[in-house]
């Protein structure tokens, strides 16, 4: 590890903190819609999310990259007055072939170079969205899931550093990286947490073959493992949820389910709010598109809402462990 003060960032200021609030990750695509399709929720559908997510008491957004799907979720956030905060990413594409990938980390050269600009490009759109909504975007981070073995989109350490410096010379709130537990306990715990202000890990039970009664207890092993690497530096948890579907390739099938996931958030929650370990929910909605065509693919079914916005069991019994007072001290 760098031997500078872990409790200093970079040039030796003080690191900024997120706050331990209500948080969910949000993208909300709905039938029809897809990132790679480039049609994107209207900003009318965003506002039906985002009023939606605030009645039930969220108060921290997670947002995954700096497209259209942000830009029209920020402006709504500002133009509705709603007290809501976000975790703003800047999306990083393969930069470098991943042969681990079981399911096509390929890419020829050609599509490596011009992913390699369009990252930096990302983190300068980064670096322009934090600076025009200014109290809405409490943090910045870079990539996600980019240095973790298995990824489609594999992005060096060294080169996540670069970024981060980058990114760094524009923006004036928290910045983070968002990855799988493991890289931290590696090289990009070792290159690139000196330079950041809090480190952000995903934690997934049941991708680890865990049982719902292990589940707690494995993330709570996640979060300390880097914790006690880093000593005073805040880790946060950005990625932590439970699917209610699965199709026995990676999840058992008869471990996903509505009431197994409203028992992990709400254990999550209570956890998060004890600790102060600062969670963000995977994730608010379903999203079709994502993953394979089989429709039990487990990656369309991480949401507390179905993509028709028809709550599942936790949220509609949500009880979220903050109360005014608390929500009140954070803000102070």
């Amino acid at each position: 590890m760098d031997s500078r003060n872990i409790s200093e960032g970079p040039r030796g200021r003080a690191r900024g903190r997120l706050p331990c609030l209500p948080s969910i990750c949000y993208s909300g695509y709905r039938a029809g819609q897809s990132p790679s399709a480039g049609v994107f929720p209207t900003p009318e559908q965003i506002a039906e999310d985002l009023l939606l997510l605030r009645r039930q008491g969220w108060r921290m957004l997670r947002l995954y990259d700096c497209g259209p799907h942000a830009q029209r979720t920020l402006e709504c956030i500002r133009e509705l007055g709603l007290d809501l905060t976000v975790l703003l990413g800047a999306y990083l594409e393969a930069e470098l072939d991943n042969p681990r990938c079981p399911w096509g980390g390929r890419h020829d050269e050609a599509r490596l170079a011009a992913q390699r600009a369009g990252n930096e490009a990302e983190v300068r759109r980064l670096v322009e969205l934090v600076g025009s909504y200014p109290g809405i975007v409490a943090a910045a981070a870079i990539g996600n899931e980019a240095c973790v073995e298995w990824t489609d989109h594999l992005v060096s350490p060294a080169r996540v550093l670069e970024l981060v410096r980058l990114a760094r010379r524009g923006v004036d709130v928290p910045l983070t990286v968002c990855d799988n537990y493991v890289p931290w306990l590696g090289e990009l715990g070792e290159l690139v947490a000196p330079e950041l202000d809090f480190i952000s890990i995903h934690s997934y039970p049941a991708w680890e073959h865990k049982s719902l009664e292990q589940a707690m207890d494995t993330t709570r092993e996640n979060h300390d493992a880097v914790a006690r690497r880093f000593g005073s530096m805040q880790v946060v948890l950005t990625e932590v949820g439970w699917p209610t579907t699965a199709n026995d390739r990676g999840i058992p099938a008869h471990r996903a389910g509505e009431q197994a996931q409203a028992h992990y958030v709400q254990a999550l929650l209570e956890w998060s709010h004890a600790s102060g370990v600062p969670c963000f929910v995977f994730e608010a909605f379903d999203e079709a598109w994502k993953g394979s065509d089989d429709p039990r693919e487990p990656e369309k079914h991480w949401g507390l809402y179905r993509q028709s916005r028809e709550p599942k069991a936790f949220a509609r019994h949500a009880r979220l462990p903050w109360g005014e007072r608390d929500l009140a001290l954070v803000g102070s």
